[in-house]
């Protein structure tokens, strides 16, 4: 074999393990619970690569906040002026999450987001804009900074403004997070987000918006993930409700959600990896991380 071809063969060889290790199934959880109260041990070792903080909001005059959304628990001004506001102890809770970090306790999570919806994207892209001497700007990159974020996430539920919302998505891929949706319905503004923020992005690693998590309960609830897919161009991860007393129709024992995952991915394809909504009920239920994340490792390994 000459020379020239092995190393021809020997960069195809890195160049496809590089596309493997980048397809690596998802295996997400929201977090519901202010992580200051959750089982975060828990969360680290059960199974779960990704999870996604709900959730943050951007205030008019662009701080952003947390919402803590558990009783006793406060919301937090985590940005503004351009700087982290958010303290230590919450700062160190979130970066210890992750996998390679300082904490005694190994983690299988890999990627951490924060999810919100649109309120106040509009008129802060209006004025004073997406630039990065905005204080809009700023603050995300101090929050990336101290929390070690990767993506955030979009679940506008209500709004659907294309044009502001791919400026915010840009703006934000310029510090380098990169760019989830959280979709139940209203396909047509997916579409046209996706399609406008991964333009001119032709290697799926390069896409600004990576990660379809489509909601597949309550209003979701008869979502199929085949369709999604061959609608939007891109494999997505189904969200699957926990059990729940707030409207236990929609919730699904560990059992109940494999199922699904396997009858999804066996008749549909290949999907991007599973995922579930949420944490809080997980805890509150007295249900069992374990159980649930066993489902993902085995459907998705």
């Amino acid at each position: 074999m000459k020379p020239t071809t092995l190393t021809g063969l020997l960069l195809n060889l890195l160049f496809a393990a590089q596309n493997v290790v980048a397809a690596e199934n998802i295996r997400a959880i929201f977090l519901f619970k202010d992580v200051m109260k959750s089982n975060t041990t828990a969360l680290r070792t059960s199974g779960f690569n990704t999870l996604i903080m709900f959730g943050v909001g951007i205030k008019a005059n662009a701080d952003i906040m947390y919402y803590s959304n558990t009783p006793g628990s406060v919301d937090v001004v985590v940005a503004s002026g351009g700087v982290y506001t958010g303290g230590v102890a919450l700062s160190e809770k979130v970066r210890s999450l992750k996998a390679n970090t300082t904490t005694t306790t190994t983690s299988g999570v890999t990627r951490i987001e924060v999810s919100m919806n649109s309120q106040n994207i509009k008129n802060l892209m209006a004025t004073p804009g997406s630039g990065s001497g905005t204080t809009l700007y700023k603050n995300f990159a101090a929050l990336k900074e101290a929390w070690g974020l990767d993506a955030v996430n979009n679940d506008d539920e209500s709004l659907y403004d294309v044009p502001s919302t791919v400026a915010f998505g840009k703006m934000l891929g310029k510090m380098g997070y990169k760019y989830t949706i959280a979709p139940y319905t209203n396909l047509g503004f997916w579409q046209r987000l996706k399609t406008q923020l991964n333009q001119g992005l032709t290697a799926e690693t390069e896409w600004l918006l990576d990660r379809v998590y489509l909601q597949c309960y309550d209003g979701g609830a008869n979502n199929n993930p085949a369709s999604w897919t061959r609608d939007l161009g891109m494999k997505v991860v189904p969200l699957i409700w926990v059990v729940n007393n707030s409207k236990p129709s929609f919730g699904a024992t560990a059992a109940q959600a494999r199922t699904r995952f396997q009858n999804w991915n066996r008749q549909q394809g290949a999907l991007a990896g599973g995922g579930y909504w949420n944490d809080y009920d997980i805890e509150k239920m007295g249900l069992s991380y374990r159980e649930y994340g066993e489902v993902l490792k085995a459907v998705f390994p």
